[in-house]
């Protein structure tokens, strides 16, 4: 059997992905080879710095610092691009369609905001734009949506797919850390940036489930539209409150089929302690996916980090070299840019349980007054749970706090209720609304 040409390939970015992807081009050469009969030749990183590459002793040899002499290499079939960010990315991606180079990146960033255009521009190239690293790190997640999966019909997709928030509410859990404790221990941990705010404020979530959504369901998910919310707020009094009650708190992102639509939202959420998702703890990820022939399917791993990262960068070019990516690049209807905008059904408009906690000043008739906003409401109340407080020194208020759980309620009727809630004279300050997600329906045998 006569052995395959070397496919030249260049690394433009070598931070903490870069690096560990040209490990693995390097040192484990032969296993690829082994295991696939493509030769992958690194024929030039290019980087602003090489500190990581010294590191990790890759050869100097490769280090290209003109990206022009890189990217102009007619023989480099495929340029992977991980400097990150929005405009330097999507100029490096387009230049290398442009010239007919496959690209690979791991950036959801770019890709939940422009991918559509970016997939019709490599379509009408003749090339392919692979993204499994995109959405879940070392997970394959995006393989599984597109072809694994591919006899379901997607209902809904659960996932806790930011490891920095996860090991946050974690160490909540589990230690009693504050949030601002738990974020600063994360950090300490190198598991947080030093301005955590696309991690903590859900934005990093909103990419990867804005990009999955589309493999999912076939339409096209416009980032803006997703209504985020991060666990910046989340007071280590709604994570005890949570446990006394069986639940944990979660970062989830959502996308769900509904007979009005599609709602895709990333908020903190309430789930069981039996929730399949409710044993990821740390900086794991994990995705569940609701198919009408599977039920329900999950997948777990380490969702980001240099090794899984680059593991799922370098899984893509096998698949381009050995022509399979193309070909479903090209094919498959549900990839960016060959689906329709999708018909939002909002948030606002759909039904849950939820979880409030006020802080109500230890008065008569105070808990009475917020029982009878939600009645005018039409809200129904499940239970309410109030702690016992000692009689204060010559009668003098205090802020106690009330947790009530609601039956499943439109969530417009609970923002609006606790609006009220929160004008009360008795109320100390804004309550805490945090929904209870429930685990997705399995099919029915008549499904």
């Amino acid at each position: 059997m006569s052995k395959l040409k070397p496919i030249p390939v260049a690394l433009v970015g070598c931070g903490v992905v870069g690096s560990a992807t040209a490990r693995i081009l390097t040192r484990d050469r032969a296993l690829l080879e082994a295991k696939c009969r493509q030769t992958l030749e690194l024929r030039y990183i290019v980087s602003k710095t090489y500190m990581r590459a010294t590191e990790f002793q890759l050869d100097t040899g490769l280090f290209e610092p003109d990206i022009e002499k890189a990217l102009g290499d007619p023989e480099v079939r495929i340029v992977i691009e991980l400097i990150g960010g929005i405009d330097d990315a999507r100029a490096v991606i387009e230049r290398a369609i442009d010239a007919g180079k496959h690209v690979v990146t791991a950036n959801k960033a770019l890709l939940a905001v422009h991918g559509p255009e970016l997939f019709e521009r490599a379509r009408n190239a003749g090339v392919a734009i692979g993204f499994e690293a995109s959405c879940a790190g070392g997970i394959p997640i995006v393989r599984a949506l597109y072809d694994g999966l591919i006899a379901n019909r997607i209902d809904a997709i659960y996932a806790i797919v930011n490891g920095t928030c996860n090991y946050i509410l974690s160490q909540m859990t589990a230690k009693g850390e504050s949030y601002r404790q738990a974020l600063q221990q994360a950090q300490h941990e190198g598991l947080a940036e030093a301005d955590p705010t696309l991690d903590v404020a859900g934005i990093d979530s909103a990419h990867k489930i804005a990009i999955m959504t589309s493999l999912a369901f076939g339409q096209a998910v416009p980032f803006d539209m997703i209504p985020v919310e991060g666990i910046e707020t989340i007071e280590l009094a709604d994570v005890k409150f949570a446990e006394k009650l069986g639940y944990l708190v979660k970062l989830l992102a959502i996308a769900e089929r509904q007979s009005s639509g599609l709602t895709v939202r990333v908020r903190p959420a309430f789930i069981s302690r039996a929730h399949p998702l409710a044993w990821v703890s740390g900086p794991f990820n994990a995705v569940s996916v609701y198919g009408h022939v599977t039920g329900h399917t999950m997948y777990y791993g380490r969702g980001a980090g240099g090794a899984p990262t680059a593991s799922a960068v370098v899984a893509d070019l096998i698949s381009i070299a050995s022509g399979v990516l193309p070909l479903t690049f090209s094919e498959c209807r549900y990839m960016l840019g060959n689906n329709p905008v999708v018909r939002e059904n909002p948030v606002a408009d759909t039904a849950h349980r939820y979880y409030l906690r006020v802080m109500v000043r230890d008065s008569p008739g105070a808990l009475a007054s917020m029982t009878s906003i939600l009645e005018h409401y039409g809200i129904s109340i499940a239970s309410v749970l109030q702690d016992e407080v000692a009689d204060t020194n010559g009668g003098e208020s205090t802020y106690v706090p009330v947790v009530i759980i609601l039956h499943t309620t439109g969530e417009r009727a609970v923002l609006e209720a606790a609006s009220k809630i929160n004008s009360l004279p008795t109320t100390g300050q804004r309550c805490s609304v945090i929904t209870i997600v429930d685990e997705y329906p399995e099919p029915t045998a008549e499904d």
